[in-house]
């Protein structure tokens, strides 16, 4: 009896409070790494709503999953059950950070190299290097309005990120709807070595 409790009391806090995942991309490095698995807080957002600078899961199913191939419906039922033991990510399943919410303009880059919303240049110490005029936020230059209910989201490795910045020309302008996200990442707890928490945003430019 104890032991069915103990995966009742499991399964309701994966299905309602916090989630892991399976990080399969080096998108969002040097923040998190290819392989780490990642907690993911469910109930998100909530009052505040979605916060520029949090780290999100999101379903990219209709939006990102055209633009890199899809997969067989093997792939697709390992994936969900690797997803459920914390070894792989489901189908479609991606991580991003909000740079952009809606009524945002984005755009890059400014003289030296920086990231603007609503003007404002953003500082963004999670990229792991120097914003300068010669290693700008983004090579690929872009201005857009984020529509209401939407989301301007890209990776911390900008050079090795697919994100909203390669999605311009495509249905949704390259935003997420928020009622995709899957949750936000709150913290890496595996490896145990490299087992660390993420901090919340801290209100950028708001």
């Amino acid at each position: 009896m104890t032991a069915v409790i103990a995966v009742l009391v499991a399964t309701g806090l994966r299905l309602f409070v916090v989630d892991v995942y399976t990080v399969s991309q080096v998108s969002m490095a040097p923040t998190l790494a290819d392989a780490e698995r990642i907690v993911v807080e469910k109930d998100y957002p909530r009052g505040s709503g979605v916060q520029r600078g949090d780290v999100i899961v999101f379903d990219g199913e209709g939006s990102f999953t055209p633009y890199e191939g899809g997969s067989s419906t093997l792939e697709q039922l390992g994936a969900r059950v690797g997803h459920w033991f914390g070894l792989a990510t489901p189908p479609a399943t991606y991580v991003k950070r909000v740079l952009g919410t809606g009524g945002d303009v984005v755009a890059c880059c400014t003289d030296s190299g920086q990231l603007t919303v609503n003007g404002e240049p953003v500082e963004e110490s999670y990229l792991g290097r120097e914003v300068t005029a010669e290693t700008p936020a983004s090579e690929l230059s872009f201005e857009a309005e984020v529509p209401t209910g939407r989301l301007w989201v890209m990776g911390d490795n900008r050079d090795r990120s697919l994100d909203s910045r390669a999605l311009l020309g495509a249905p949704g302008g390259g935003m997420i709807s928020e009622d995709r996200i899957l949750g936000r990442v709150t913290g890496v707890f595996w490896p145990w070595n490299e087992r660390r928490e993420l901090p919340e945003a801290d209100h950028q430019q708001q």
